[in-house]
């Protein structure tokens, strides 16, 4: 026993919570700069994948301890 309690539901949906954000804030990023540059659904996929990848490495870092 390492002396940490336990993951909660609560845990967990704020994990998913996060992730999601994060997620649709890049892309909502990308979406604005494509608009602005003319490429709308390339940028707006990139900055989804973007997000993807950032919000997993947030919510590695938000919840690393515990």
């Amino acid at each position: 026993m390492s002396g940490e309690p336990p993951t909660t539901g609560r845990d967990v949906a704020g994990a998913g919570f996060l992730l999601l954000a994060v997620n649709l804030l890049c892309a909502a990023i990308g979406a604005g700069i494509g608009a602005l540059v003319g490429a709308l659904a390339p940028l707006l996929i990139a900055g989804f994948f973007i997000g993807f990848f950032a919000g997993i490495a947030f919510v590695i870092r938000r919840f690393r301890d515990g």
